[in-house]
Parts: structure tokens; sequence; C-alpha cells
């Protein structure tokens, strides 16, 4: 299947338009019907502006979160919740904080309970049913990584994984290390939604811009669905949209 795309001129009015979708979607649930929504979300730098909007618009009145149930796609080992970069603590001080999202609908993968008596399978097995417990995700909120990764689904992910324990490529330790003090410091495994957790939901929009992401965003888009790039697998999906800025979108041929 084809995977559209739309063009937008910088990173600013893509991660607008993302915000726009994302309203739209809130919006035609009701908070009191069988009809709620169930957002997956993603962390990283891409989807900060998201956010930044997605806050400005609930301030103004124009959305409200009561009722939604979010779901993560990833949380970093070896982090405790209250780290600093840990993904719950990104999450809260960009999102959850500062709207009327209800705490006990939202999930990240509970990475930090990792020890001799919870095994990361175990974890990640939870995770998927808490997922299928609450009717599945409607809209997939992602990013893409330069090596193609979409969740910290690395080259060489299968296209029927599920949540699973994953270490983290060279490249995306060194992608991530400008949010700590070194590189040492980067957890080196983390928890993910399996690219067949991701694929199961309804809709999926890919938010990329920068021209460091033009080269898998096309491969995505173009390329051949193969495990080099796990972005690509989304080819399979009958409702996915990449929102893109010029410089994402400039090797697309």
């Amino acid at each position: 299947m084809a995977i559209l795309y739309t063009v937008l001129e910088d990173h600013e009015s893509a991660s607008r338009h993302v915000a726009g979708l994302l309203v739209e979607t809130i919006n035609r649930h009701s908070p009191d019907t069988s009809g709620l929504c169930t957002l997956g979300l993603a962390t990283g730098s891409t989807p900060l502006s998201v956010y930044e909007n997605l806050c400005r618009r609930y301030q103004s009145g124009e959305v409200s979160f009561q009722g939604i149930t979010t779901f993560n796609l990833d949380e970093y080992v070896g982090l405790p919740p209250e780290h600093p970069q840990s993904y719950l603590a990104y999450m809260r001080t960009n999102l959850f904080d500062h709207v009327d999202l209800d705490r006990s609908k939202t999930h990240l993968p509970a990475a930090h309970q990792i020890d001799d008596s919870h095994s990361a399978e175990a974890i990640s097995r939870r995770y998927e049913s808490e997922i299928e417990n609450a009717g599945g995700i409607d809209w997939q909120l992602l990013g893409i990584g330069v090596n193609g990764h979409i969740g910290f689904n690395e080259p060489g992910a299968t296209i029927d994984s599920p949540t699973r324990l994953v270490d983290l490529a060279a490249s995306t330790i060194e992608a991530n290390s400008r949010f700590f003090e070194s590189t040492d410091q980067v957890p080196k495994q983390a928890i993910t939604m399996g690219i067949g957790t991701i694929l199961k939901a309804r809709k999926i929009v890919l938010l990329a811009t920068g021209a460091a992401k033009a080269e898998a965003v096309a491969a995505a888009i173009n390329g051949p669905v193969t495990s080099d790039n796990p972005a690509s697998f989304l080819q399979t999906h009958s409702d996915v949209l990449f929102v893109l800025d010029r410089e994402a979108a400039s090797a697309i041929a």
C-alpha cells in the first residue's frame, strides 16, 4: 500500500498540523460514550512542538482530554520513573501535567520494574494485555530515527514483533546522548512496542522534520519493505500519514 504524505514548510508548521489532526480526532469522541479515544504517544525531540501546541489548545478551550487513554511507545531500562530523562518524566513535563488527562489512564512500559521477580518478558506481555484491554490504539503518533527505527524497533526488527526488551543501536544511543551529560549515561536497553503492536493501531501518523531524516523517510515511503528500515513496514498498513517538513521530504523521488 502506498504511504500518503503531506509536506509543510518547516518543523513548526508540521507540528501544528499534527496537533490539529490530534485535536480533530479527540473532539470526534465524547467523554461520556463508548467511543472514547485511545492514543499512542511518542517521545524525543520531534514531538515536543506537537505537545506544546496541544497544551495551548487545551488552555484556550479547544480540546479536552477527559476520557482519553494513552499508551507510550517505549521506556528506558535502568532509569527510575522520577529520573528527569525517563520517558514518564518527559510526558509529565511536556503534556500530562498541563492538561486534564486522568493519570490512571496514562500508560508506559514499566521498565523500571525489571528485577529478579519481574522479568522483561512478563512486563512486556502485561503491556500488550493493557493495550488489548483498552480496545487497541485508535491513533498512533510516531517519529523516525535516522536508521529508520520506529519506537525502539531498530533495523533487524520483524514485522510481527511484539512489545519486548531491546538493545539500542549505537546510532540511537548517540542521537539520544544530547539529553544526557555524556553518551555513557544513555541507557543501552528499553522496552518498546513492537512493529506488530504498532501496526495494530487503527490510524498511524508519523512526524519527521529536518534533513537528517530525509534518507530514512524516502526509504520508508518508496523503498522495499525490509527489516533494514523498520519504518518501511508501515507500507503494509491501510491508514498511514507521514507529516514532513521540506527538509525531511527532500529525498523523496
